[in-house]
């Protein structure tokens, strides 16, 4: 049995420049930080000829090539595991549209697990590469590479996407006051909202590709993050709010979908009860809201956006690793 506890990330700047379409013509930047939400993930050796699979839904099959779970299936081919076992997978927090890179956290925490159980060498740099090749190579899926390396590193990072398909993990290391003082202000809601962010990224892709307005934005935001790199690691943590909130200013207006209505009213409301900055996270549509605000004006912050649901974060400092391992 082989248990892998793998973080969910927040992403404060940077966001879209993780994206082919922009770090193909120069490097992108993104700013990011695991937390204390977690995505787990078992696997056991089955005693009957077949691999069993428990998510949201349950599979049971004979062959790889038969797993409906397109993730699944191709982590275990990726690693080369076709004997009979029985994985099952469980979250902290809704694992669907959150906006927390739960689906590359789940490939990471898969990938780690299977090359465990295979008793291969099990390290962040191959866990995230090997999940992107999985995700982006043979899913298709149009997304960036940002979230496999935050869920396969932890910690806070600037991590940078270069033309050559290479990625540099920069760790920012905070003080243990800079730190505190950093998690007593942050605070996420659940919109409850769930949207797909694949459709969100196509567009935006489309948009970054035909117009050149669109990649003089990504180049602000990448801006944004090279500037909260360097007031991080000097110690500024007070700057992330008012550096979220211009990102996400810039944000909604890479594509049409990124925000609506009901979600600019929640912004304006937090912003209202005295938030610094903050974001929705993720590539949009839904799942959580980030702000960044003083510890005294929480209670008015919870007030004006109740009945959202609160969700106080707080940095994960460990990647995914193996949680449980025993023959």
């Amino acid at each position: 049995m082989i248990i892998t506890k793998t973080p969910f990330r927040a992403s404060f700047a940077g966001g879209g420049t993780d994206l082919p379409a922009f770090y193909e013509q120069e490097d992108g930047v993104v700013v990011s930080m695991a937390i204390n939400s977690f995505v787990y993930l078992a696997v056991h050796r089955f005693f009957e000829q077949r691999i069993v699979l428990k998510y949201s839904e349950t599979e049971s099959v004979e062959h790889v090539d038969q797993i409906r779970h397109g993730l699944i299936r191709e982590c275990l081919k990726i690693v080369g595991v076709s004997e009979p076992l029985e994985i099952t997978s469980f979250a902290d927090i809704p694992s669907k549209g959150s906006g927390l890179g739960s689906s590359s956290a789940f490939a990471v925490g898969l990938i780690s697990a299977l090359q465990a159980f295979m008793g291969l060498p099990v390290s962040p740099e191959q866990s995230a590469a090997l999940a992107c090749e999985v995700e982006i190579g043979r899913l298709g899926e149009p997304i960036g590479k940002q979230d496999q390396y935050a869920a396969a590193y932890g910690g806070m990072n600037a991590i940078t996407f270069r033309a050559d398909g290479s990625v540099g993990v920069e760790p920012i290391a905070l003080t243990e006051e800079a730190r505190r003082h950093m998690e007593e202000h942050l605070v996420m809601f659940y919109t409850g909202l769930v949207r797909s962010a694949s459709e969100i990224l196509v567009e935006q892709k489309r948009a970054t590709e035909s117009d050149q307005s669109k990649m003089a934005l990504l180049r602000d935001m990448k801006g944004l993050a090279l500037g909260l790199r360097d007031c991080l690691m000097a110690g500024d943590v007070d700057q992330l709010g008012p550096i979220m909130h211009e990102g996400w200013r810039m944000k909604k207006g890479l594509a049409s979908k990124i925000s609506m209505p009901v979600i600019d009213a929640a912004y304006e409301a937090g912003m209202q009860a005295g938030a610094t900055g903050g974001k929705l996270l993720g590539a949009g549509g839904g799942g959580f809201l980030l702000f960044y605000c003083p510890p005294a004006k929480r209670a008015e912050l919870m007030r004006r956006l109740a009945p959202l649901r609160a969700v106080p974060i707080r940095m994960e400092l460990r990647g995914s690793r193996v949680a449980f391992l025993e023959s």
